[in-house]
């Protein structure tokens, strides 16, 4: 298959994990916050919410934007392939630069979840709300951990392409 057009169905596809467990951490969150009366899982809830509500908005970005991304990239390399070094390497260099923020702030995410989840162990819903915290932010980073290898592999190939032009 293209590396091309592998690494858009790659994105879409796990835009629609993101999309997933987005879903899965609402419905869960749902069902913690108005029907579980301990305040541990109504503290669970709340990081579940926000960072599904997150998840699902880039999620769906991710879905709607790779097939144009990809006939974008594709146009390129037969109408101007010069444009993959000026154009497409510089925009992904910008994406895997911002993975590394994002994995930053997830990991700083998940410290303190732990941090609350220990430190705050006598308060159920702040110990709950570090628990909820961590998972999401562990999901996020594993998520982004697969989309930031996958990138790389990506831009090498762009790379490669532009060398034999």
């Amino acid at each position: 298959m293209n590396p091309i057009v592998k690494y858009f169905n790659s994105e879409k596809a796990e835009s629609l994990l993101f999309i997933s467990f987005g879903v899965f951490a609402i419905l869960l969150s749902v069902y913690f916050y108005f029907f579980i009366k301990e305040s541990f899982w109504k503290g669970v809830a709340i990081p579940l919410v926000f960072f599904s509500i997150i998840q699902i908005v880039i999620g769906a970005t991710i879905f709607t934007r790779s097939p144009i991304d990809n006939i974008r990239v594709e146009n390129i390399l037969k109408n101007a392939p010069l444009k993959i070094q000026s154009e497409e390497i510089p925009r992904m260099e910008k994406v895997m630069k911002n993975f590394v923020y994002y994995r930053y702030f997830e990991i700083l995410m998940i410290l303190l979840g732990v941090i609350l989840m220990y430190a705050l162990s006598n308060y159920g819903i702040w110990k709950g709300f570090g628990l909820g915290l961590f998972i999401q932010c562990a999901v996020l980073l594993s998520l982004d951990f697969f989309a930031e290898k996958r990138g790389h592999f990506y831009v090498e190939h762009l790379k490669e392409l532009v060398e034999k032009i």
